[in-house]
């Protein structure tokens, strides 16, 4: 019988393709684009069947790490989380994964997958996974060739070569995103979409990472080696992992290696790499408009709204993207991805908290919403998770005036601790040490008035965190 496959998910990256529903601190491998699950939870049920599936590993960031343990919750399953100490692109990603793995078992069979991939045909990646792990135990590093559905420019492309057992071939040769008349040269030659998702022994990947870039690996394993634990987290080892090249696992391994392999797989994939691929990934009216939200569209064909609240009408255009959210709109056309990442590059520097935070901010025990801001007041939305709390604090230029309008809250001031319910409010002077928490069952929903002279974030000064913040 052959060995179960240890899941390796990349969650790192910043998805930024995505903006301004996507942003740097909230990132689309989480949202909830295609139905109630994200991309991130999708893939974790995608490799969940025991019968073919270990432990799954995931390595993300400091960041994203309690919105992974939240959507893990979400969903009833457990894996072991590493955390980068900064990102170094997929090749020391995946290098520290398979270290991790081996750790475990000297013999680990790894399946590295983004997080923020769709595949809408689970039956047919499953048998691609069972097809490869023959290929992949016999020391060859499996990638996953799509078979084109079109001529695509947005995607690398793999030649596939002679055959190495059932459907496994060789990899003949790797090539970059190609214009529109080589993506169509290829396609006829029968190249397939290279996918980025790979399947190899932990030790394998090891040893060819090792023969391009030993010092890479050596500080990799080293982070393994020294990593600490954290709230139940895997901290790698800061020095140690930043001291490996930041480089793609294509340029570190795959295009150098002799163990390259691919499995040609027709599974619904997409890495949705542009609204463009949300867009075909949507249902569409007869017109093809696709909508997430309220839309009304008017004499306009082949068009794509996302909206969080306001409603958005389209009359007398095709070919569009619009996305709003509750601080930014986007418009742009369909097909211009490069155009949005042009964008995206100029809004980091003339406006750059828009690329990096939506105004509903999440936190490990729940989040908050600026509504309102003047010069001596803001107004926030807070809402707090059963069994949340926040840290134990004080501010040295704000008072703040709670109002419990949903579930109930215990409010710790200075020596005072006191129940507060619905309807009900209470009053922290400044500079007073208090703790907001949720005892109940339900959401606790709050607004929160704050008066002072400054109403920033580095204004919290922490006695005691739960999630180690001070």
């Amino acid at each position: 019988m052959s060995r179960r496959i240890i899941p390796l998910i990349m969650c790192g990256g910043a998805g930024t393709r995505l903006w301004p529903a996507s942003r740097e601190v909230h990132p689309k491998q989480f949202l909830s684009l295609f139905g109630a699950r994200s991309t991130f939870q999708d893939t974790l049920l995608r490799v969940s069947d025991a019968d073919l599936f270990e432990r799954p590993v995931i390595i993300t960031n400091n960041a994203y790490r309690f919105m992974v343990l939240e959507q893990l919750a979400e969903i009833g399953l457990e894996a072991d989380v590493l955390l980068e100490p900064m990102r170094r692109d997929s090749g020391p990603a995946i290098a520290a994964g398979a270290a991790f793995a081996e750790a475990r078992d000297k013999d680990a069979i790894v399946l590295a997958l983004a997080a923020d991939h769709v595949v809408s045909d689970t039956p047919a990646f499953l048998a691609a996974c069972r097809e490869g792990l023959a290929a992949a135990e016999a020391g060859h590093i499996v990638t996953f060739g799509v078979q084109p559905e079109r001529a695509a420019t947005e995607y690398g492309y793999i030649n596939p070569g002679e055959v190495i057992s059932g459907k496994v071939h060789a990899v003949a040769k790797f090539v970059e995103k190609p214009d529109p008349a080589t993506a169509a040269s290829y396609v006829e030659a029968g190249y397939l979409w290279n996918s980025g998702n790979f399947m190899f022994r932990a030790a394998i990947l090891s040893d060819e990472y090792r023969k391009v870039d030993a010092d890479s690996v050596q500080a990799v394993t080293d982070a393994v080696v020294k990593a600490g634990t954290d709230l139940g987290f895997v901290k790698l080892d800061e020095a140690a992992f930043g001291s490996a090249k930041s480089i793609s696992i294509d340029y570190a391994v795959m295009e150098k290696t002799s163990r390259a392999a691919v499995v040609p797989v027709a599974c619904g994939w997409s890495d949705v790499g542009s609204w463009h691929a949300v867009w075909e990934l949507s249902g569409k009216d007869g017109e093809g408009n696709a909508a997430r939200g309220v839309a009304v569209f008017e004499n306009s064909r082949n068009c794509n709204v996302s909206t969080d609240r306001a409603l958005v009408a389209l009359e007398g255009v095709d070919d569009l993207v619009v996305v709003a959210t509750q601080d930014a709109v986007l418009v742009s056309r369909q097909k211009d991805a490069n155009g949005l990442k042009r964008l995206v590059a100029k809004l980091k520097t003339v406006a750059p908290q828009v690329t990096e935070d939506h105004i509903r901010v999440h936190r490990p025990w729940g989040s908050y919403q600026s509504v309102d801001n003047g010069d001596r007041h803001q107004v926030k939305r807070i809402i707090v998770k059963p069994g949340g709390r926040l840290s134990l604090q004080k501010h040295h230029h704000r008072a703040e005036h709670w109002i419990v309008v949903r579930g109930t809250a215990q409010v710790t001031v200075n020596e005072l601790v006191k129940i507060v319910h619905e309807n009900e409010s209470i009053y922290i002077p400044i500079g007073a040490v208090h703790r907001l928490e949720n005892p109940g069952k339900i959401q606790l929903e709050l607004i929160e008035v704050q008066t002072g002279s400054y109403f920033g974030e580095d204004d919290i000064i922490r006695i005691e965190d739960d999630y180690k913040r001070s």
